[in-house]
């Protein structure tokens, strides 16, 4: 027998509300185990499929429970017991076994087992017999067919001995005595025979002998009423096995036939019942798929959009950082105007008092050369006198020769005086012709600096403007940064959702499948008619 590793003594109770289903094929393999049956074994199903059944058994169960399990559904016929099982980690649990064959077309193809929870008196119980049990086989030294004291047949305990067949025989009570009063009826009436009739009387006789002729009526009668249990048997059998293919039909109108059509009615009932139940476990398959599929796309294109997102939050947070530099240009911009304004009206200012002064050198420089044309008109006629003062000097002689000399002196000077005065005069009207120039240019000038102080305050108050809007331009984009960042974090959440979503469509869709086939084991095409 398979050693599945060690075991402990801890024992998992399971649930009296869900019963553990599990089936398999003709070589004991598992095919189906619902999640009751799963979370009991303490495997995973991926662990479970496909694997031999007898993964989960204990080493307390004696090989003879095995043993008249698998002759009794050899024979076509469920078998029912309490059995104790191995978890993964070695705890244990009760269950009371309910294995049935299942049947195609073809006959015995896989093997269908319910398990319910037995009571604390049962579970006892077994466990003395299967300790009893274990005992005799190693006292009997072990093998494949050990004489047991002990022995199981269709589930049921038998024991070697007197009180074993007493008991053998309580279970077949009815045919005995209905076999017996057959036999003693026939007896009776061979022994009477003729003297029969000459004790009895001709009318006792008479009865005697119609009953005599009805004893192979009665065993007909008999024989027809066992075939008809025997087929309403054989038939619930196929029920029990999920054979709904059957077309149960009686003309009986007795117990026997009320047996069958209620059999037959039950049969049609379940073949409603689970075909509407695979109708619509195919239709929330779909369904789930549909939804497993629009799920995982909307999820793409959520995170394509979460995506975009993030692009464009990356995007707006470069505009932000290139609007906060060019903020900062704007107002070192502004910082420039305004000094390059305070420039210009000190340029003004400058320009002003510049042509102001110049007006004053213009003024002196005229004024010299007036003051020139009084000491030319001097020089003139200083000259003039000395001219006459040598005339006189000249008609006096020798006593005005001295005189004529001073006289020729003066003349001189009087011409030097002339030609210092008229360049004077020359680098005047020089000067002059320079100062206007001067003034020209710095009038220029101070209409210049008025122009570039008005352009700079013009620019200043653009820059201003322009500051103003690329603060509201900041303002708007950082409500937009907010915006987009709120709109991924819903995308986000999104996402997470549709993930969910997802999973619960796999999980629903996996749900589906799984009472797919738990109700595979019903077959409903191909029914085939019993008559009784």
């Amino acid at each position: 027998m398979r050693n599945n590793g060690p075991v402990t003594q801890q024992e998992l109770e399971i649930s009296a509300d869900t019963p553990l289903v599990s089936t398999t094929d003709l070589q004991s393999r598992i095919t189906y185990c619902n999640p009751a049956f799963i979370a009991a074994s303490g495997f995973e199903r991926d662990e479970l499929i496909g694997e031999p059944h007898n993964m989960i058994r204990h080493p307390d169960m004696p090989a003879e429970a095995f043993r008249d399990m698998w002759d009794t559904l050899k024979a076509g016929e469920p078998w029912t017991a309490l059995v104790k099982n191995r978890r993964k980690n070695g705890d244990f649990y009760w269950v009371r076994a309910n294995v049935t064959p299942v049947r195609d077309a073809t006959g015995i193809c896989g093997f269908m087992s319910v398990r319910t929870k037995p009571s604390r008196e049962e579970i006892r119980s077994a466990e003395t017999l299967y300790a009893q049990m274990r005992e005799e086989y190693r006292a009997a030294g072990g093998g494949k067919n050990p004489k047991l004291a002990t022995r199981l047949h269709r589930g049921s305990v038998q024991r070697a001995g007197l009180a074993g067949l007493s008991a053998r025989l309580a279970c077949h009570t009815s045919l005995f005595v209905e076999g017996g009063a057959l036999l003693a009826a026939g007896v009776a009436a061979s022994a009477l025979g003729a003297a029969g009739a000459a004790l009895l009387g001709p009318v006792a006789a008479v009865a005697l002998g119609a009953a005599v002729a009805m004893l192979p009526t009665l065993a007909w009668l008999r024989s027809r009423s066992h075939r008809a249990l025997i087929e309403a048997a054989l038939a619930a059998e196929r029920l029990a096995s999920g054979d709904l293919t059957q077309n149960l039909q009686t003309r009986r109108s007795d117990a026997q036939g009320r047996l069958m059509r209620a059999l037959g009615q039950l049969n049609v009932n379940l073949q409603a019942v689970v075909g509407d139940v695979r109708r619509e476990v195919d239709g929330v398959h779909l369904a789930c798929s549909e939804i497993a599929a629009g799920g995982r796309d909307l999820g793409e294109r959520t995170e394509q959009q979460a995506g975009n997102l993030q692009q464009a939050a990356a995007a707006l947070e470069e505009v932000a950082a290139t609007v906060r530099h060019t903020a900062d240009g704007a107002f070192q911009a502004r910082d420039l105007a305004q000094g390059t304004a305070e420039a210009a009206r000190n340029t003004g200012s400058t320009s002003q008092q510049a042509s102001q002064r110049m007006d004053a050198v213009r003024d002196a420089t005229m004024r010299i050369n007036e003051i020139v044309t009084v000491i030319d008109s001097i020089s003139f006629q200083t000259n003039i006198l000395a001219l006459n003062a040598a005339v006189e000097a000249a008609r006096a002689g020798d006593a005005g020769r001295g005189f004529a000399v001073v006289a020729s002196e003066v003349r001189t000077l009087a011409g030097r005086t002339r030609e210092a005065a008229q360049e004077i005069k020359k680098l005047a009207e020089d000067s002059r012709s320079r100062v206007e120039e001067g003034v020209r240019i710095v009038a220029d000038t101070g209409r210049s600096a008025k122009e570039a102080e008005t352009a700079v305050d013009r620019m200043n108050e653009l820059i201003g403007r322009i500051s103003v809007a690329v603060q509201q331009q900041s303002g708007g984009i950082s409500e937009v940064n907010g915006s987009v960042a709120s709109i991924d974090g819903i995308t986000q959440q999104n996402s997470a959702l549709v993930e969910q979503l997802s999973a619960s469509a796999m999980s629903l869709s996996h749900q589906a499948e799984l009472v797919t086939q738990a109700v595979r084991v019903f077959r409903l095409n191909g029914a085939t008619t019993v008559a009784a």
